[in-house]
């Protein structure tokens, strides 16, 4: 199933109002399709729904997981700060014009939030998105360093002398972590190779 398709299977239990469900779909796909995304784009979130249907028998929610991973990035640009904080902001509206109850909307919107600093979460939930968000990290190394060209076609705006130590930062933040991956499954299947990449990345920054 495509993400059109699977976007309007989602939302079709919440209303019968396609010409919405349509307005919606088109939202995200013009904002994931914005000029300059090589990276956080619609072919991210395939990405996502394919590493997470293997674990979907483990999500006891997943449609409200399904709506986090459409909005998580909706509003991304290179130079802000607060793009999770408006993403969240963004499924609120969207999610309560589909008038979704508003407890699953706030566990969405704290979904969303969790995706910026992709800390343990209590919620075992939350945990499969930021795995899932992060899975290129653990890629074959080709795979791998195509996401780190994209990444840094984002950030073109950045010259070297800025984008590298910044860079750098982000990746020593990750092997930092306790864990780069907070669930059993995606740890054993990404973990050790997502750490020989970033390690590999670093060595490439210097």
């Amino acid at each position: 199933m495509n993400l059109k398709n699977q976007f309007e299977a989602l939302c079709s239990p919440f209303t019968e109002d396609k010409q919405l469900i349509n307005s919606l779909w088109k939202e995200i796909e013009t904002q994931y399709s914005e000029k300059g995304r090589h990276y956080h784009n619609l072919l991210h979130l395939d990405n996502m729904f394919k590493e997470l249907e293997a674990v979907r028998n483990n999500i006891s929610d997943f449609t409200a997981l399904s709506f986090s991973v459409f909005y998580h990035d909706i509003i991304y640009a290179a130079t802000s700060k607060v793009n999770e904080e408006k993403s969240a902001a963004k499924a609120e509206k969207r999610l309560a014009e589909l008038h979704i109850d508003k407890h699953k909307i706030s566990i969405i919107s704290a979904q969303i939030l969790a995706t910026k600093s992709h800390q343990q979460s209590d919620s075992e939930e939350t945990n499969y998105l930021l795995d899932a968000d992060l899975s290129v990290l653990g890629k074959d190394f080709k795979t791998y360093l195509e996401y780190t060209q994209n990444i840094r076609k984002e950030y073109a705006i950045y010259p070297d002398f800025l984008y590298k130590p910044g860079r750098r930062k982000v990746l020593k933040h990750f092997l930092e972590l306790e864990s780069i991956f907070k669930t059993e499954y995606f740890s054993e299947k990404y973990e050790n190779q997502a750490k020989e990449n970033i390690t590999a990345e670093l060595q490439l920054l210097k």
